[in-house]
């Protein structure tokens, strides 16, 4: 095991141990600057040992509720325990105990990968001995052995990511807050980082992690909420999400040009069940998938390509907020 969680019991916090499963807890949250209200009263409540997820476009109050909790924002309005302590009051203590990724890595560029991991645990106050065995440990974890004496700066975006993961472990956090953890990686690194990522959980480690990747919130989290403009509009298991506020296959029709999009979407609606029609395709939700693309074929439906799906988070948020997550 890499980073093992603590109990509540060698926590050393009596708030904590009267709620061991429940690491973060959030009532009536709201955060505003000046008269811009970017977190808007939302509730939830982060488990010990799950993977919560925060899903929503740019600017819906993700990255802000992260830095509540990270104690590096102060609550406007609501309440907030962060391992059953206040932030307002104890946020040096929640602190020490906190795993922190941001958006942007934060690496000492012109120090060697493990230099930026020993230097990071001296912040915590570790003694030298554990913050070496504790290094050695995230190097082979993060895949990054071989770059041990390796400068930070000329590492791809991949590796500087792994590393920034492996730093925040350092300190043994009971919590790690992951922020759009693999934005502008390439494919394959994110596989790579989400491969990272399943390890800690399968070990126990809570994570906390914002994305507007549907795909990534499908193969990571346990739990989410989706956010839009400051909200909470929805919360479950991703499976759970699916299945309420989906159908079980979508098909996506793509036309040749818009309007000829826009003359096949009365057949479309002819065929039952839900349609939206976009700027790009024209989505119908179906129970059955391929038999929706023969009933169209019937019904005089040219396409330029068509493309049977499963019903997805993505689906879910424009089910609930009539756009896509890209928007």
């Amino acid at each position: 095991m890499v980073m093992p969680d603590r109990t509540a019991a060698d926590a050393g916090d009596p708030a904590d141990a009267l709620e061991p499963t429940t690491l973060v807890r959030a009532k009536a949250l709201a955060k505003r600057f000046d008269d811009f209200v970017a977190v808007d009263g939302v509730d939830f409540g982060v488990r010990r040992g799950e993977v919560f997820g925060f899903l929503g476009p740019n600017g819906a109050g993700k990255t802000t509720v992260m830095r509540m909790i990270a104690c590096v924002s102060p609550v406007t309005d609501g309440d907030l325990s962060v391992l059953g302590m206040d932030p307002r009051h104890q946020g040096s203590e929640i602190r020490a105990r906190l795993g922190v990724v941001p958006q942007e890595d934060n690496l000492d560029t012109e120090l060697t990968v493990w230099d930026n991991l020993v230097i990071y645990g001296r912040y915590f106050g570790l003694p030298l001995p554990v913050i070496r065995e504790r290094a050695a440990e995230l190097l082979s974890f993060a895949r990054l052995d071989d770059r041990r004496d390796s400068r930070v700066d000329p590492l791809s975006g991949g590796m500087k990511r792994r590393l920034t993961i492996a730093r925040s472990l350092i300190n043994s956090p009971d919590l790690v807050l992951l922020d759009e953890p693999t934005t502008g990686l390439d494919p394959q690194a994110r596989h790579l980082l989400w491969e990272r990522l399943y390890r800690l959980k399968r070990e126990g480690v809570t994570l906390v992690l914002t994305t507007h990747y549907m795909d990534e919130a499908e193969q990571l989290c346990d739990r989410l909420v989706i956010m839009d403009e400051g909200r909470i509009v929805a919360e479950g298991s991703p499976r759970e999400l699916i299945d309420r506020y989906c159908t079980r296959e979508v098909v996506e029709f793509r036309f040749a040009d818009p309007e000829q999009q826009e003359a096949a979407l009365p057949r479309l609606q002819t065929l039952g069940g839900r349609v939206e029609g976009l700027a790009d395709r024209v989505l119908v939700y179906a129970a059955h998938g391929d038999e929706t693309v023969g009933q169209a074929v019937a019904a005089g439906v040219d396409a330029e390509s068509v493309l049977v799906r499963r019903g997805s988070l993505e689906d879910v948020f424009l089910h609930l907020t009539g756009r896509t997550l890209d928007e």
